[in-house]
């Protein structure tokens, strides 16, 4: 796991760059995000209700695909659930697209910018922190830079966590995309890493003398920080739906690891919603299952576990 050890000293290094009282002296401008449901400071009125309408342009829900994805996914909802369910949450703490900037760790796909674009069109432009698989890449450089952003006694909203395809048949990790007639595997990147774990775990691995390659890191990265799941994944009864719930667990590591580092740059509050992402065929919704829902406190303290209110 040197890789990993590395990742994070490096990362918490170089955070000294971001510390909030570099940035102490930024004027107090007034904060006016850029979502698609137009929510300006001081407005009355349901954000949830602009959710809702938001959502009636997705695709209509298909209660026979439903119930495949959660048979296959217990726990998991809608994306228009989870979107509904989060501002609901939320705006009873105060926190509202006005008040709030949105910081993601997802994967590069595409694919992975379905649930991401949906909540910026609420919360307005994202901060990433983000790379393949949805490891947080950015490391503690990124939240310090991302906590400088977050306007003056206003929220952060963190949303992580890797993703996972299911196809129209129920397979999992394959998914139809768009323009494509190939059925595709998803998430290319975690089922590669899968893939060279497996190599190593069945003695098939080539020996080979590029350990790591800077053109490639964020995969290296990956493969090593999935590395220590190697006997929960063979005994898997499906190594697919199996995987992204591995690598959301080393994920947690890394993202509870950069919360707890900077968390003295925290303003009036943040809210950390983890989970995986299931990303489905174009006319059908997305899912996502939450498997954390933590609102912080601004002494950077778990005031709240919401995730019971999101189920």
């Amino acid at each position: 796991m040197k890789i990993a050890n590395a990742f994070i000293l490096l990362s918490a290094t170089s955070a000294r760059a971001f510390q909030p009282a570099l940035v102490s002296r930024v004027s107090s401008r007034q904060f006016t995000p850029s979502t698609q449901l137009n929510v300006k400071p001081g407005e009355t009125g349901s954000v949830v209700e602009k959710v809702k309408e938001m959502f009636k342009g997705k695709p209509a829900e298909n209660e026979e695909f439903d119930r495949l994805v959660k048979k296959s996914f217990p726990g998991a909802i809608s994306n228009k659930e989870l979107a509904t369910r989060v501002v609901e949450l939320l705006e009873e703490k105060g926190v509202s697209p006005a008040n709030t900037l949105l910081c993601t760790s997802l994967c590069a796909d595409e694919l992975a910018r379905v649930l991401e674009d949906e909540f910026v069109d609420i919360y307005g432009n994202n901060f990433n922190l983000g790379g393949l698989s949805g490891f947080p890449f950015a490391g503690n450089t990124g939240w310090g830079a991302m906590s400088a952003h977050v306007p003056d006694n206003g929220y952060c909203l963190l949303i992580h966590g890797p993703h996972v395809g299911i196809a129209k048949d129920g397979v999992i990790g394959k998914v139809e995309r768009s323009g494509i007639a190939l059925v595709d595997n998803c998430c290319g990147s975690a089922i590669a890493a899968s893939n060279y774990l497996k190599g190593i775990t069945d003695g098939g691995a080539s020996i080979t003398p590029k350990l790591q390659q800077f053109s490639d890191f964020q995969q290296g990265a990956v493969q090593e920080l999935i590395l220590p799941f190697g006997k929960r994944l063979g005994r898997a009864e499906n190594r697919m739906r199996e995987l992204p719930y591995a690598l959301y667990d080393s994920q947690e590591v890394l993202v509870t690891d950069i919360i707890n580092t900077g968390k003295s740059s925290i303003k009036s509050g943040l809210a950390v919603l983890g989970g995986i992402q299931i990303n489905t065929a174009p006319d059908t919704l997305d899912y996502f299952h939450p498997l954390r829902f933590d609102y912080y406190d601004s002494e950077g303290n778990i005031a709240e576990n919401l995730l019971p209110y999101l189920r």
